[in-house]
């Protein structure tokens, strides 16, 4: 059951700008027209998908699991219409994790676009994974635990998670073992599989850092708050590598004391996996990764 196109514009407008009056003047529709649109889809689906209130409008539960699902789906319509109206046959739409894309990458992106100038690339980064189900992203390059069934998947990099500071912070704090290293100030990515209690139980189990002075949901801003010397960054060699090559970042102990761990995987249905484009960009992961 498809409900018609017009009431799934209506309701997808109607949610992001959070007006009935704005997303009428957005689709050249009076504000009778846009409720009745919305009317006839709520009616359809059986279910109130917005609560209207003297503060405006907000969406219901099921209203924003259904705008999760509906918007993915008209922005895959609206990508496929404008490369056709182009003339753009060879397109590739990618996602990936935040951290992965800025600090990993975007610094080679480049090197892709300039190897295959014929394929139009695409790309958008959220924590969320994809829906592929919904048909706008060809390849999602994810971080965590590798378990998505029915889905193809391919690790990307070998990585080395090391404690690492500015120059400036390692001057102040002169760390030289574990011991020091409990008394000075911690910089934590939540969303790393590693953390820095792995990293004592393996180098030092007999210590327990003194505080997590910083915390962070993306690796990106851990590693600004390391290079702005606010603390040491438990954090990937790959993601760290721009900063460790211009000295901005150090490694902590001279010889390394990592931990290593696969974390970033390319994954996509196989129905993907045969697309021309996606086989050339998998094969310059590769490339990259090694």
């Amino acid at each position: 059951m498809i409900p018609p196109l017009t009431s799934l514009m209506a309701f997808e407008a109607i949610a992001r700008r959070k007006s009935f009056n704005l997303a009428a003047a957005e689709l050249h529709l009076t504000p009778s027209a846009i409720s009745h649109q919305v009317a006839r889809l709520e009616k359809l689906l059986g279910l109130r998908l917005f609560e209207r209130s003297t503060k405006g409008v907000e969406l219901t539960p099921a209203g924003q699991s259904y705008l999760n699902r509906v918007a993915g789906a008209l922005g895959a319509i609206n990508s496929a219409t404008d490369d056709l109206r182009h003339g753009v046959e060879n397109s590739l739409q990618i996602h990936s994790s935040p951290s992965f894309a800025s600090l990993w990458l975007m610094p080679r992106i480049g090197r892709f676009a300039q190897r295959y100038p014929e394929i139009a690339l695409g790309l958008s980064a959220s924590p969320e994974f994809s829906d592929f189900e919904i048909g706008q992203v060809d390849l999602d390059l994810r971080c965590g635990v590798p378990h998505w069934p029915d889905l193809e998947i391919e690790p990307l990099l070998e990585e080395r998670v090391l404690p690492m500071a500015s120059p400036d912070f390692l001057a102040r704090y002169r760390i030289e073992t574990p011991d020091d290293l409990v008394l000075a100030p911690l910089i934590q990515s939540r969303g790393s599989l590693l953390q820095w209690p792995e990293w004592f139980a393996r180098y030092a189990p007999d210590l327990r850092p003194e505080r997590i002075a910083l915390r962070f949901d993306r690796a990106m801003m851990s590693i600004e708050a390391a290079v702005q010397g606010l603390g040491v960054v438990f954090e990937s060699n790959a993601f760290g590598a721009g900063h460790l090559a211009s000295g901005r970042l150090q490694p902590v102990f001279a010889e390394g004391m990592d931990l290593q761990i696969r974390q970033h995987f390319a994954v996509c249905p196989a129905r993907n996996k045969s697309r021309p484009e996606v086989v050339l960009f998998l094969q310059w992961l590769r490339e990259e990764s090694r």
